[in-house]
């Protein structure tokens, strides 16, 4: 095994600890030059629709976003509130969205008779949406169509 010399090692820190703040000086904050410890007045809250009709995916294997406020439903191992209404059994009695099949799988794929682990927390994939102002600027075009070609 090669031996390092103190020196080397040294002058290894001190070179990554140089790339580093080099790296961090170009990092700029959403929030502009106010400090964390600054109080600073909350933004305006954004209004969500009451209820809507779903909205349009950008993208395949977009998750669907969801088109209601969800600001006081409650997902924990013991309730989770988007199940009363996108559950199979409820979804025809509230006019909702059907939960998918492939949230009753495994990552094996084997079908399961409940809701996988993997995908009881909706709010992991699935976001309410506002029409606001967006933090930075997108040149994001949607996909027309998949061509095989």
């Amino acid at each position: 095994m090669k031996k390092f010399n103190p020196a080397t090692i040294l002058v290894l820190i001190v070179t990554a600890g140089l790339g580093i703040q080099a790296i961090a000086a170009e990092i700029s904050s959403l929030r502009g030059h106010v400090e964390l410890d600054q109080v600073a007045k909350a933004p305006h809250m954004k209004k969500y629709p009451k209820d809507g009709e779903p909205i349009a995916r950008d993208y395949v294997q977009q998750p669907p976003l969801v088109p209601h406020a969800i600001a006081r439903y409650k997902i924990n191992l013991k309730s989770n509130k988007c199940l009363s209404c996108h559950s199979w059994k409820n979804y025809r009695q509230y006019d909702a969205t059907k939960i998918s099949q492939t949230h009753f799988e495994d990552r094996d794929e084997n079908v399961l008779a409940n809701i996988s682990a993997r995908m009881y927390f909706c709010t992991q994939c699935h976001v309410p949406q506002v029409n606001a102002k967006p933090l930075v600027d997108n040149e994001f075009v949607p996909i027309i169509a998949i061509s095989g070609e």
